[in-house]
């Protein structure tokens, strides 16, 4: 079975992306067809990348990195879950990505983005970080409004949870066809 996990990109507190994350892994954990693992940014305490060598050395002298790695290596796929803050997503998961290189090579990534109008111009930015670090990223997307998905807590339309599980396909689909690379 495929090991994606779910990247709970904001460590802001009092964030939506809890709800978020939550509602992603229990929708793709019912599907059954993958293990699923919810990652969150807050419980890693990255900061800001402080390690003395390139992360394409994979030589890592921090704890802190080490245990992302750990993290981050074995799994084939991601969804990652981001707010879009300043028309870009948080500084604190572009310094996840930048604390490795290898561990996210020939992995695919599908984005679930929420903000005023779904995030579209975080994700974008991802992709072409993503791109840089050679993850390939799913065309689908999942954008949630603060308008109308967080009205009342987090209850997003079952059309949401259409696009999500047609994420998760992809995903799957592209993180399978992948691991012959990694192999």
């Amino acid at each position: 079975m495929l090991k994606v996990g779910i990247i709970l990109g904001s460590t802001r507190p009092g964030r939506n992306g809890e709800a978020v994350a939550q509602w992603v892994r229990d929708l793709a954990v019912k599907r059954g067809d993958a293990e699923y693992e919810l990652v969150d940014l807050k419980d890693y305490d990255l900061g800001n990348l402080d390690e003395p060598e390139h992360p394409a050395t994979g030589r890592y002298v921090h704890e802190h990195t080490k245990r992302w790695s750990a993290t981050i290596s074995p799994l084939d796929a991601f969804v990652i879950v981001t707010p879009e803050y300043n028309n870009s997503y948080p500084g604190a998961l572009k310094n996840a990505l930048d604390f490795l290189y290898a561990e996210w090579s020939n992995k695919a990534a599908g984005f679930v983005g929420y903000g005023v109008d779904g995030a579209p111009r975080a994700i974008a930015h991802l992709r072409h970080v993503l791109g840089l670090l050679s993850v390939a990223t799913v065309s689908n997307q999942v954008g949630l409004s603060i308008h109308t998905d967080f009205a009342d807590g987090f209850t997003p339309s079952a059309a949401h949870e259409d696009r999500l599980n047609v994420v998760l396909d992809q995903v799957l689909a592209w993180g399978s066809a992948l691991r012959a690379l990694r192999s």
